[in-house]
This record gives C-alpha cells, sequence and structure tokens, in this order.
C-alpha cells in the first residue's frame, strides 16, 4: 500500500509541477512586459527564493544534522546544474545565447562559499560574508542581464500578471512538496546516511519542480528564462541559502561534505558554465553527458557513505 501511495504522490506532484511552471511562466512573460524588463532578470530574482529548500536546511541543523543541512544547497547546486539542466534539455533544447558576464557570475557565485569552507566549518561571519556575496553576484547577473531584453519577441500583456505569478509559485511549492514526499517515501526504507541523503534525495526532491520551470519555458523557445531559473537558483542556493543556514546556526561540513558534495557543486557549475559559453545552449546531445555525471556524483556519494 505503501508503495502505491508513492507513486500516487510522484503522479499528482508531476501534475502539479507542470501545471504550475505554465502558469509562473506566463506570469514572468506578461509581468516583464508590463514592467518593460528584462524575462530573465525578473527570473533570476524570483526563481530563486525556494523557501521550502532553506527552511529544510535550518531545521537540519537544528536537529543536528549539518550533513542533510548542508546537502540542501550543495547537492541541491549540483542537481540544478547536472541533473536538471540536463533532464530539462530532454524535455526540449535550451537555446540562449546568454551575455558573457552572466556566465562568469554564476561560474564564481560558489567560490566564496569553497574559501570558507577550506576549515569544515561555516561560522556566522561566513554566513554574513555569503549573504554579501549574494547580494553583489545576483545583482551582477542581473545587470549583466538586462540586455536580453533586446533580443525578446514583443509579448501582449495578460491581465494581473503578478497574481499568476504568485499563484504559479504557489502551485509549483505545492507540487514540489507533494513529489518530494513521494520521493521521500520510495528512498526512506533504504538506510542511508544523513549527509547522503541530504545530498541526493531530500536535494532532489525539494527540487523537483524546477524541472518543469525549466523545459516549459524551452519547450516555447524561451532559453533564457529556463537559464534563468537554473542560474538564479544556483546563486541562491550557494551563498543566500548557505549563509542563512550559518548565520542561524554555525555549520560543520562533515568529510563527505568538504572532500566530495562542496568541490562537485563547484565542478558542476563550471561544467554547466563551459557549456553555456561554448555551445550557446544545452542540446539533447548535451542531456546525456550532464545527466551521466550526475548519476556517476551519486555513485560516488553511495561508495563514500
Amino acid at each position: 500500500m505503501s508503495s502505491v501511495v508513492a507513486i500516487a504522490l510522484l503522479v499528482a506532484g508531476v501534475g502539479l509541477v507542470v501545471g504550475g511552471a505554465e502558469l509562473f511562466f506566463e506570469g514572468v512573460l506578461s509581468t516583464a512586459a508590463r514592467l518593460r524588463v528584462s524575462a530573465f532578470a525578473l527570473t533570476a530574482v524570483v526563481s530563486g527564493f525556494e523557501l521550502e529548500n532553506l527552511a529544510a536546511g535550518i531545521a537540519a541543523n537544528a536537529k543536528g544534522l549539518p550533513g542533510a543541512a548542508a546537502g540542501t544547497f550543495l547537492g541541491g547546486t549540483t542537481f540544478l546544474a547536472l541533473g536538471v539542466a540536463g533532464l530539462g534539455a530532454v524535455i526540449g533544447p535550451i537555446r540562449a545565447e546568454l551575455p558573457r558576464p552572466v556566465i562568469l557570475w554564476l561560474l564564481v557565485s560558489p567560490l566564496p562559499l569553497l574559501l570558507l569552507a577550506v576549515d569544515g566549518e561555516l561560522s556566522r561571519v561566513d554566513g554574513a560574508i555569503l549573504v554579501a556575496w549574494f547580494v553583489l553576484a545576483l545583482a551582477g547577473m542581473v545587470r549583466s542581464g538586462r540586455s536580453i531584453l533586446a533580443g525578446a519577441a514583443p509579448v501582449e500583456p495578460k491581465r494581473r500578471p503578478f497574481v499568476r505569478v504568485l499563484v504559479g509559485l504557489g502551485v509549483l511549492t505545492g507540487g514540489g512538496v507533494v513529489l518530494g514526499d513521494g520521493l521521500r517515501r520510495v528512498v526512506g526504507d533504504l538506510g542511508v546516511s544523513q549527509t547522503l541523503l541530504g545530498n541526493t534525495a531530500i536535494a532532489a526532491a525539494v527540487e523537483a519542480e524546477e524541472i518543469g520551470r525549466v523545459a516549459v519555458p524551452a519547450r516555447r523557445g524561451r532559453g533564457d528564462i529556463a537559464l534563468a531559473n537554473v542560474a538564479g537558483t544556483i546563486v541562491h542556493f550557494i551563498a543566500f541559502n548557505a549563509g542563512v543556514i550559518a548565520l542561524v546556526r554555525p555549520l560543520h561540513l562533515d568529510s563527505d561534505s568538504l572532500h566530495l558534495h562542496l568541490p562537485m557543486s563547484v565542478a558542476a557549475t563550471a561544467v554547466l558554465c563551459a557549456t553555456l559559453w561554448l555551445r550557446h545552449g544545452l542540446g539533447r546531445a548535451t542531456w546525456a553527458l550532464f545527466v551521466a555525471l550526475y548519476l556517476g556524483y551519486v555513485v560516488a556519494a553511495i561508495a563514500m557513505a
């Protein structure tokens, strides 16, 4: 019976995620058109504020599960850069020539965390530095992405676009919760370590709706918005979420987090940036590499657990 419930939750979650992604996409386009701003910039700012991921990290650290807490932003970043981008490209090729400064901001976004975490501890001072870095990095990315507005096709604003954005985010969040619950039920009886669970199953479960956010605009020919979802969320995770979690309570990084999950999050971001720099998007020929890299990471994490 538990397996049936888990499958039902997975199916219901997918349905909610797709519906929410469609509504969110329409809302972002209409809002950007009304405000006369870049849809890329607006998406990068809005999509990354995922309270469910931040809340999961804070709660796990407060309960003495620092490995799981770190996994919400380390494993989450790796899943976004490789898993979400790769699976999104399976559904629809992601074509967009992002300005080079946008890619560079994304590339350097994990570096402060990498430097601050070398001692295996994120203090409250480190947390404050990461939050300040987040403001700088996101502002740089948004400023660099404003030029994408010039190449976008005109959009006819719909009524109440802000409501569409908020409702779309709400449905996406609800779908992510349902989908995540189904995923956690599937893997909950495997008896794995909290660090492994946090960086793989929990990270993927909490961020499963991101695939919808990427696939829907990609299918509609707006690869810039698809990539804005990935890039903006990575910057939020690797700087803002990590910083806030450490501000609430200093975060200890165990050996697996320090020697596998942290460098992998940096490497995954670099792979994504290199691909965007050289290929101007993600095609169906690229998705297999990204998915294979992510599966290799999961295998390595299991082997180290």
